[in-house]
């Protein structure tokens, strides 16, 4: 407790000479005992984001709202009857008090207690009518945008991926777009019928008082300065707070997904203490938001008690004077409530707003990501029926990085049906040729033919459709063992899944399962071992029927006896298709026809593995190594 005390007042201090700012904290701070943790601008830390675009966020929104145009109709229409009903209420009381209580008139009284019941009713069904409309409109608007936002993310590229955290990927189609939802629920009605409301007080106090209206109207500067300083510092505030939690969320994310790994090299301590620090940074930015939100509805109910006692003292005064009833007085006290309430809502709504739009401002910043297909396309893409499989480099070089070296000047022709294996140390650049191929990146110089034609004329979903991919690490979905393969082609019958999984060896270890095919995969395809998710990605690629063939350490970790199922499934599948395979175990490329050697992203070999063998160079060398290591 004073820990936050003292930290209040530091924040307090520091936020009357400049914007708040606040130290992050760091995994080596946290293993500091004893340290200060005082929010203090870092020194070197990178500015933090501000919401750079408030008219085409809100545009953009609204853009979203519209479509539902009959319903946003409705909901105004109840908006506006509701505030008129909410007035309506505290000036029959004030006439009640002046025509029929001090006259002792009881059946005035009961007709107006029973236009107050009627008011009231249809006030309660109007405030129903309008959250029940809004909620179906703001639903069907998230829905649309997560739907958006999760469809173009399929569009992107994979740089796009590599540069970023997939759990701080998830925090935007989940945790932004749910504070986006939260926000059109409620915000939306209450800023509307909160300036409604004011407008509506304002008209009629001054109708009744003009003077007690502009004695009322003081706290109104105080509101304003004091919103002012808060609102200044809650912005960026808000936009830390979802910043660390996208940061927590990927944490979280890579952490579960590598939990094998934590376990395996007795990490759990220092995964823990990692995600102390993240989620301590998380509770310092929440803290803070909130602590100074918080102090809005503070300065409200402080300037609306000084309110009342103006008009109270004030309104006293000028009944002696008989300058106004005492009906007025009651409607007057009632309005100055009613007259804070909308500015303390507009005030908090504010801050909810600010969070909504910050939140809404990294949805909008993934969907204006330049989608794959725009991204280097130069002419009109071209289709194909069908390829040859004909790949041709020439003079190609590219870096993941600016000024880097990852492949440099490679060139090689690859005639239809051949095998190419790809061998060399790690980093020599052979999962690269692979990526540039696949156009999962384009060559920062030279050329890619593939059957004569420059690989950036060709859509990307048109050429990935004529290739077929069985990886080292084989990837399996949550989903039967038959859905599993169909991915391969989606319109397959069950008969084509059942001849591919054949020709893959599969159909054997598949019909051993508890519901054969229609056994259910959990995620990554736990419960099967790598062997049978190898020969389940071979029959997914068969049944795609590609063109061009990727193996990238398609046999590794698998011991001799799966490996001979896999390498007759792989035999099958490559007979008549350009085949690029990239391999550490030498014994399984002997039959190639051609081997590129590579090292530091240039190739020093090439041939059969006749012809390397005898070149008694590299290749000779990693050969008999390899055997060395088998005997």
């Amino acid at each position: 407790m004073l820990k936050h005390l003292s930290e209040f007042f530091q924040i307090i201090r520091k936020g009357l000479i400049e914007p708040f700012h606040y130290k992050r904290i760091s995994l080596k701070d946290e293993e500091k005992k004893g340290e200060s943790r005082t929010p203090l601008k870092q020194e070197g830390a990178p500015k933090k984001k501000k919401i750079k675009n408030w008219s085409g966020t809100l545009k953009r929104i609204w853009g979203y709202l519209a479509v539902n145009r009959l319903q946003l109709s409705l909901v105004l229409v109840m908006v506006i009857l509701s505030s008129v009903l909410a007035l309506l209420g505290p000036f029959l009381i004030g006439m009640a008090i002046d025509n029929y209580i001090v006259e002792w008139d009881a059946s005035g009284l009961v007709r107006v207690l029973i236009g107050l019941a009627i008011i009231y009713l249809m006030y309660s069904l109007s405030i129903w009518l309008q959250n029940y409309w809004m909620i179906a409109i703001a639903q069907k608007t998230v829905y649309t945008m997560r739907t958006q936002l999760f469809n173009h993310l399929h569009k992107l590229p994979i740089p796009f991926f590599d540069k970023r955290q997939h759990g701080e990927l998830m925090s935007r189609i989940t945790n932004d777009i749910e504070n986006v939802s939260s926000t059109l629920n409620s915000s939306f009605i209450q800023i509307f019928s909160s300036v409604l409301t004011l407008l509506g007080i304002v008209s009629v106090m001054l109708w009744l008082s003009p003077l007690l209206t502009l004695l009322t109207m003081i706290v109104i500067p105080m509101m304003f300065f004091g919103m002012k300083w808060i609102t200044k510092r809650t912005g960026k505030l808000f936009k830390e707070q979802q910043r660390h939690l996208g940061s927590l969320n990927g944490f979280i994310e890579e952490t579960v997904s590598g939990q094998r790994i934590v376990k395996a090299f007795s990490q759990e301590e220092k995964v823990t203490r990692e995600f102390l620090v993240k989620s301590e940074n998380l509770k310092t930015a929440g803290f803070w938001a909130q602590t100074f939100s918080g102090f809005i509805p503070k300065l409200m109910n402080m300037l609306n008690n000084l309110s009342f006692t103006i008009i109270a003292a004030m309104g006293g005064v000028f009944a002696l004077l008989e300058l106004i009833t005492i009906g007025t007085i009651v409607i007057f006290a009632e309005y100055s409530r009613q007259f804070t309430r909308p500015l303390n809502d507009l005030a908090n709504q504010f801050n909810t707003l600010l969070s909504a739009i910050a939140g809404a401002e990294r949805v909008f910043e993934i969907i204006d990501e330049e989608p794959e297909e725009k991204e280097s396309t130069k002419d009109k893409p071209i289709s194909f029926d069908h390829l040859k499989g004909e790949v041709e480099f020439v003079q190609a070089s590219f870096s993941y990085e600016k000024g880097g070296n990852t492949i440099r000047n490679i060139s090689f022709h690859v005639q239809p049906g051949q095998t190419v294996a790809f061998v060399g140390p790690t980093g020599a650049g052979k999962t690269t040729i692979i990526n540039l191929l696949s156009r999962f990146y384009d060559l920062d110089s030279g050329s890619l033919l593939i059957d004569g034609h420059e690989i950036t004329s060709i859509k990307r979903e048109e050429l990935r459709k004529h290739m077929g991919f069985v990886l080292q690490d084989s990837f399996l979905f949550q989903g039967t063992v038959r859905e599993n393969i169909r991915y391969g082609r989606l319109d397959a019958t069950d008969q084509e899944i059942v001849e591919a999984a054949k020709l893959a060896n599969a159909h054997s270890f598949i019909m051993k399962l508890s519901q054969g095919y229609d056994t259910v995969l959990t995620h990554g395809g736990s419960g099967i071992s790598q062997g049978q998710k190898q020969l389940l990605s071979i029959a997914r690629a068969i049944l795609a029927n590609p063109s061009l063939l990727i193996l990238d350490e398609a046999t590794s970790s698998i011991d001799t006896i799966t490996e001979l199922k896999i390498q007759e499934a792989l035999e099958r599948l490559m007979k008549g298709r350009t085949s690029f395979v990239i391999a550490h175990r030498l014994n399984t490329i002997q039959k190639a026809d051609q081997i590129m050697v590579l090292e530091d992203g240039q190739i020093i070999e090439q041939g059969s593995h006749e012809e390397l063998l005898q070149q008694q160079g590299f290749y000779h060398g990693l050969y008999h190594s390899q055997l060395r290591e088998v005997m």
